[in-house]
């Protein structure tokens, strides 16, 4: 084969998989909505079962619940009828994944998912099946035709069951209305999850690392802070702690330029007023913002008395993985 060949055979797989979509597309009606319905009604977790192929979309299926705010977890269906059957209680709902309908391993889980009074679902490919009949609800995954030329392995069946699942999963999302906040707080080690759960008191530098002088301190003070302190800057304050300005290299180069030797002056003579401040308590993210908008490298932080607390720079929030 060239590789003329087997691109044409890429995009034919994709074409039945497309295909085999539309047509599942057209099928998504009532029970769909009555499986998000029952979900959102559980008061236990989701449990999804399936064998060989069908297991595997069922572990993805499970942890994209999982992740975005529907308890979910996945159960081998051999595995559940020699104990693990224990994991699944009353309350529970349980997603059932079969192409055929009939795998022998879930037909046997089926009068106990019964006698729990467990709720099914079924993401099954005949839906004349065994599994089918005995669902609460049936999401039809039938394929004309396998992209495998073989029409044997796994290919249409699984990309539609998995997209079903993932349906599910958005579904509920909107239901429940599921935001960035919460599924930050279930991937806290994620970009977003840095970005949306980080505050500025997490990262900013206080106490003894703090550069500060008083307005009326002389200027060689203030710049021995900056060079003991290695931020570039220094916070100029009042006697109750407020910043009242900003004392950078560049303000004592110009400084140097316009006053020749500005040592016998005080901080308040050289500073820049109205430096740019955050919040202890907001979002790291936001400091970042502010940043990159001003072409600043620090922020001093305030707390929530409007004194100066911190200060938060640029490689603080590099080291976090916020840039």
């Amino acid at each position: 084969m060239d590789k003329n060949e087997l691109v044409k055979i890429g995009v034919n797989t994709l074409r039945t998989e497309i295909e085999a979509m539309e047509r599942t597309m057209s099928r998504i009606g009532g029970d769909f909505a009555d499986s998000v319905e029952m979900i959102m009604a559980c008061k236990g977790r989701v449990v999804v079962t399936g064998m060989g192929k069908s297991g595997l979309i069922g572990k993805k299926i499970a942890a994209t619940l999982a992740s975005t705010g529907t308890p979910a977890f996945f159960l081998h269906p051999a595995e559940g009828v020699h104990g693990d059957l224990g994991m699944l209680v009353k309350g529970d709902v349980v997603i059932a994944i079969s192409n055929s309908g009939e795998t022998d391993e879930i037909k046997i889980l089926l009068p106990l998912i019964k006698r729990l009074g467990v709720g099914l679902i079924s993401i099954v490919g005949s839906v004349d099946s065994t599994l089918a009949r005995k669902s609460d609800h049936v999401l039809d995954a039938s394929v004309v035709k396998e992209a495998c030329p073989l029409n044997l392995a796994p290919t249409s069946s699984t990309t539609v069951s998995l997209a079903l699942g993932d349906a599910l999963a958005v579904a509920l999302i909107e239901r429940r209305g599921f935001k960035e906040e919460d599924f930050a707080m279930l991937h806290p080690s994620g970009a977003l999850g840095k970005r949306l759960l980080l505050t500025v008191a997490d990262l900013m530098h206080t106490g003894n690392e703090l550069p500060a002088v008083n307005q009326d301190s002389g200027v060689r003070e203030a710049v021995s802070v900056i060079n003991s302190k290695r931020f570039g800057s220094t916070a100029v304050i009042d006697g109750e702690g407020s910043v009242v300005g900003i004392i950078t290299d560049g303000d004592l180069r110009r400084a140097m330029s316009k006053y020749g030797d500005p040592y016998n002056m005080k901080a308040s003579d050289i500073m820049t007023v109205n430096p740019k401040v955050i919040a202890d308590h907001d979002l790291a993210a936001s400091a970042l913002r502010i940043m990159e908008t001003f072409s600043i490298s620090a922020l001093f932080v305030l707390d929530e008395n409007k004194k100066l607390e911190g200060i938060i720079h640029l490689q603080d929030l590099l080291k976090a993985g916020l840039v």
